[in-house]
């Protein structure tokens, strides 16, 4: 693959205080791009981390062509930089365009042009426990014309930006009963923009009564739990993980796939089907109910410590060695190098 680089003439690493990041607002010195023009895909290239200009005509303000991953790269005593299962992201953000309607981007430009990238910042990925480099792939429509139609233009673009431990205080969360994220036939299973950006509202509505997140239930009846804001969900009752299965109103997370694979190596019981509000419920007021928690790439796992539906209010029982403890570290050694990788999770960068 022809690949163009432009150099920075000098790096800002020495500008940032990499003891006090906020999660996503520090990037690094470069970022890679890619233009699909007049039916096929351009020549990639890496340039200066800079702004980029379009047109107010740019479809994809106006009609919402946006798909996007997210990513870490972990950098080991030795400063080798590994990723976690690329080759998931890359296949999905292709599933996810294909949605909208949007070309794939080919899988050799993906893994060199992010590879390349890596190599080129790789200064930004610090050592150090909970410190990472979160990357950004995402493709959007460019073609200048309000007409609501398909784009004929896209741009795949790669941005990083370093990070530390996501931690999001202590999180408890409200079961949803009149909004959604997704419906059937929808676009619930894509890494699509517009996803993200209608669960805003519901958010805020949760926050304004005390609670940090919304667990979404599914649209037509709200009868069964879904996933936990950005996150896949799950379950802990007595002994046993639920969690719900994917659909097309469901992500198929990368996070998600490892912990069900991870527990079931650890002997835990794992059990994917539809999970209903009443059985929670009826967990919760039994004590059965020992543990909630999201997954995703940016926290790994995120425990939930309590929940409301309809005015009702459980606290979970904090426990020692906990699953989402165990599991969490389970997959963090993996991921930094520091426990044996037996399901071939790693992707050596070199």
């Amino acid at each position: 693959m022809a690949l163009k680089i432009e150099k920075i003439t000098k790096s800002k690493i020495d500008t940032v205080d990499f003891n006090n990041l906020k999660f996503g607002q520090v990037f690094t010195d470069h970022m890679f791009e890619c233009d699909f023009i007049n039916g096929e895909w351009q020549t990639p290239k890496i340039r200066p981390y800079q702004p980029i200009l379009f047109e107010p005509s740019s479809k994809v303000f106006h009609y919402g062509q946006a798909v996007f991953e997210g990513m870490k790269a972990y950098k080991d005593d030795d400063d080798q930089i590994w990723l976690f299962r690329p080759d998931q992201n890359q296949k999905r953000i292709n599933i996810s365009a294909e949605r909208l309607d949007m070309p794939a981007f080919p899988k050799e430009y993906f893994f060199e042009g992010l590879t390349t990238l890596l190599k080129m910042d790789s200064e930004w990925v610090q050592k150090g426990e909970g410190n990472s480099l979160y990357i950004r792939p995402f493709i959007i429509g460019t073609e200048n014309c309000v007409s609501a139609s398909t784009s004929t233009d896209y741009k795949f673009m790669i941005i990083c930006s370093p990070v530390q431990s996501y931690y999001a205080g202590e999180v408890r969360v409200v079961f949803a009963d009149k909004f959604s994220r997704a419906a059937d036939g929808g676009v619930g299973f894509a890494k699509a923009a517009g996803n993200y950006a209608a669960s805003f509202y519901p958010a805020k509505l949760a926050r304004e009564k005390g609670f940090q997140q919304v667990v979404w239930t599914d649209a037509s009846t709200h009868e069964y739990l879904e996933e936990a804001g950005t996150m896949n969900v799950f379950f802990r009752v007595n002994d046993t993980l639920l969690t719900a299965p994917t659909s097309d109103r469901i992500l198929d997370g990368v996070t998600r796939k490892s912990i069900i694979q991870l527990a079931e190596s650890l002997g835990i019981k794992v059990d994917v089907r539809r999970v209903s509000v009443t059985e929670i419920l009826a967990a919760a007021r039994k004590g059965e109910l020992l543990e909630m928690f999201g997954a995703g790439t940016a926290a790994v796992i995120s425990p939930i410590l309590g929940f409301s539906h309809k005015e009702e209010t459980f606290e979970l029982p904090k426990l020692e060695n906990s699953y989402a403890s165990v599991i969490k570290k389970g997959i963090t050694d993996i991921q930094t190098n520091k426990a044996e990788d037996k399901f071939g999770w790693r992707f050596k960068v070199e």
